[in-house]
């Protein structure tokens, strides 16, 4: 969690910071309610957002009795960064999502920054048999302001209700800070081997690991740390989990960290390492970073603890800090990726992620006829809900390509790749409003090196404010707001000559939202 806190949120957490967490649940459900067509105009049918107001990480990821769990922070009073809680949203799928009371309010500790959540199946801490565990952040404003490096402490909850409500552990926290400024985001999971609760948590510009028996009482195990040129600053939201190497047996770990600044093409990111953990200790022999994603929008994603299947679902906030509070929506600000399955693959001697879409979302997609479509399949056409759709193709490239949404104010998202310097590039200079915010105006161009690759294999998901690209499974991903003044209705493909396209399919994609 990367943020900027004001004396005059300072102000708000000493009037409001011990506000009354008993309200009637009644009082504490958001609902969507009427908004008017300006408000709602960049709204997404099928991306996690909140009703209303402020939203940035995902936090307390967990499944538990056939629903998936996504808290989030939240500032319920405004449409820009405040007194952090935490939102609460709950789905069967991963796809339809309901919302939920609050989870979780400030308190004279200070704001509930950024965490996780686990179900104590046996009751080591004593809260009672499955309980839902939420560790959290504490931020305390006024010792940041009296200059104090002490300011972020690690706190927990439990709810006995599947998370409906929650009651904070009288003792918190449960870690001080041990003198370092930036000291926060845990991580917990439930180690197998060992039968111990662990955690990554960062300090600074690294990771440190902790045991407990209990979820209370934790004991510092060994660090991480990376040489970074130049460096990265602070570190953000880890997560740590191991993976089997597709087509073989081998397992290696994944640790995850995000940066609030100095991603691939500016601001906000999140890279990860694949290397060995021993219980105690985490080493790589990576030499260099590897980036989630590397669109400006994918930032503070973490995976589900307790996935019934054993999978690693990744969610990630959709968004960027360099313009995250400027974006042109009203009543509300901020939407979370799709959710993607994370996956491992060895190429040579190095290990990359994959990160496509989960499958089901393909339950919400439907066939489109043709008489929906006017123009020249694939090459150049118009459809009215181009911008609620996913469009995959094969490519098998000479030289270049240029794909072009666009609409009828001339206004432009283009996608373009060159085989001779292996680079593909996102171009949104003139896709609709651009001007709301500097930084977004200068990370408008944007590279991915996928080195020369005669054939490719490409799916864009289009919602009311993003695109979403995968190439090759998810072996490169690129994630970018977008925010045209009307939606995109005309889709192109530049030359015909130089490239050639198979496996064409485009499906309109229904309402979750």
């Amino acid at each position: 969690m990367n943020i900027k806190v004001s004396f005059i949120a300072i102000i708000i957490l000493m009037c409001f910071g011990c506000k009354e967490e008993s309200k009637n649940n009644s009082d504490l459900l958001i609902s969507q309610g009427s908004s008017s067509d300006k408000e709602e105009k960049f709204r997404p049918q099928f991306h996690f957002t909140p009703a209303t107001h402020w939203m940035n990480d995902p936090n307390g990821l967990v499944y538990y009795k056939d629903y998936y769990h996504l808290f989030y922070q939240y500032y319920p009073d405004s449409t820009v960064w405040g007194p952090m809680h935490w939102g609460h949203a709950r789905s069967k799928d991963l796809l339809h999502w309901v919302h939920r009371p609050i989870a979780l309010y400030p308190d004279s500790l200070g704001y509930i920054f950024s965490g996780s959540a686990v179900i104590d199946k046996n009751n080591t801490a004593g809260f009672g048999k499955e309980a839902m565990v939420a560790m959290y952040t504490y931020h305390d404003p006024i010792k940041e302001k009296q200059g104090s490096n002490l300011f972020q402490t690690q706190g927990i909850a439990y709810s006995n209700d599947e998370g409906e409500t929650w009651t904070k552990y009288e003792q918190n926290p449960v870690i001080e800070n041990p003198g370092i400024r930036d000291f926060r985001d845990p991580k917990i999971f439930w180690n197998e081997e060992k039968s111990i609760w662990q955690m990554v948590l960062v300090a600074k510009d690294h990771v440190q690991f902790y045991e407990s028996p209990n979820i209370k009482d934790w004991k510092k195990i060994s660090e991480f740390w990376f040489e970074d040129h130049p460096p990265l600053g602070v570190w953000e939201c880890p997560d740590l989990f191991k993976l089997k190497v597709e087509g073989t047996k081998e397992e290696k770990w994944v640790l995850i960290i995000s940066h609030g600044t100095g991603a691939p093409n500016a601001g906000s990111g999140t890279r990860y390492f694949v290397g060995d953990y021993d219980g105690t200790t985490f080493t790589t022999r990576q030499k260099e970073s590897q980036w989630v994603d590397y669109g400006t929008d994918n930032y503070a994603g973490v995976t589900f603890n307790n996935e019934p299947s054993n999978r690693r679902i990744f969610i990630g906030w959709m968004s960027n800090w360099d313009y995250a509070t400027t974006t042109p929506t009203e009543s509300w600000r901020s939407a979370m990726t799709l959710p993607r399955e994370l996956s491992l693959i060895k190429e040579g001697e190095s290990y990359y992620l994959k990160s496509p879409l989960i499958t089901k979302f393909n339950n919400l997609t439907q066939n489109i006829s043709k008489t929906e479509i006017t123009g020249n399949i694939p090459y150049q056409f118009s459809y009215n809900n181009l911008q609620s759709s996913v469009i995959s193709f094969d490519a098998i490239v000479e030289e270049k390509f240029l794909v072009i949404f666009s609409n009828d104010k001339k206004e432009s998202f283009k996608i373009s790749y060159n085989f001779h310097d292996g680079l593909l590039k996102l171009d949104r200079t003139k896709s609709g409003q651009v001007d709301f915010n500097e930084k977004y105006k200068t990370s408008s161009i944007q590279k991915m090196r996928i080195g020369k690759q005669n054939k490719l294999s490409i799916k864009l998901v289009l919602d009311a404010s993003s695109i979403e690209i995968f190439i090759n499974g998810g072996r490169y991903v690129m994630t970018n707001q977008i925010f045209p003044n009307e939606g995109f209705t005309n889709f192109e493909i530049l030359p015909k000559e130089n490239v050639k396209i198979s496996n064409f399919k485009i499906q309109f994609i229904k309402r979750s939202i």
